[in-house]
């Protein structure tokens, strides 16, 4: 692992359990063994290490949610794969979750940025199955834009109860009522 690695690795534990505000450069330098200059080689301070710390979190998230994704066939597997697959890591992301969730921007302005970035590549994911449902003939949707922002922004409010539910069962069950509603909607037919 190189400096910049380990620098990241190290701070995203102490970010993670202390957030940004009460972590400290030193610290950083002191846990990753490596002179505090070392630091402000490869970032400007500690909010640009907190934005490697994120952007590093987000890239592995989305890279777990492509890798079980493609593990999948069916649009509706893999919808159900994403949305597992984000809450599961998520609860383990403590750095990104917090950016998604709290309004971090208020002390940190990087971090808005932060958070439609990761907006962004989770809508594109979403906009890519619906694609898929569509080409299949298993979906039909008026406006692939709209609905894919509709579901991410669905999610996001929903993340913080699926996170702090200790039963991964009742997760599951949740997000497969949430997405049996998603597929066959609520009108009588």
């Amino acid at each position: 692992m190189g400096k910049k690695e380990n620098i990241l690795t190290v701070a995203q534990g102490l970010f993670g359990r202390f957030g940004l505000r009460k972590t400290t450069i030193d610290e950083i330098a002191k846990l990753a063994r490596v002179a505090k200059g070392t630091i402000y080689k490869y970032f400007t301070n500690k909010e640009d290490v907190f934005y490697g710390v994120v952007k590093k979190e987000s890239e592995f998230l989305v890279g777990k949610i492509r890798e079980e994704i493609s593990k999948v066939e069916t649009p509706q597997q893999k919808m159900r794969t994403f949305v597992l697959t984000k809450m599961r890591y998520l609860k383990n992301l403590a750095n990104l979750y917090n950016v998604t969730r709290e309004n971090v921007s208020e002390f940190w302005p990087q971090a808005e940025f932060a958070r439609k970035e990761s907006f962004l590549e989770e809508k594109k994911i979403v906009q890519e199955i619906l694609v898929d449902g569509i080409t299949k003939g298993e979906f039909m949707i008026k406006n692939i834009e709209v609905t894919s922002f509709a579901i991410v922004t669905a999610l996001k409010g929903l993340e913080y109860p699926w996170i702090i539910e200790d039963s991964q069962i009742a997760m599951e069950e949740s997000i497969d009522l949430l997405l049996d509603i998603l597929f066959k909607g609520i009108e009588k037919r």
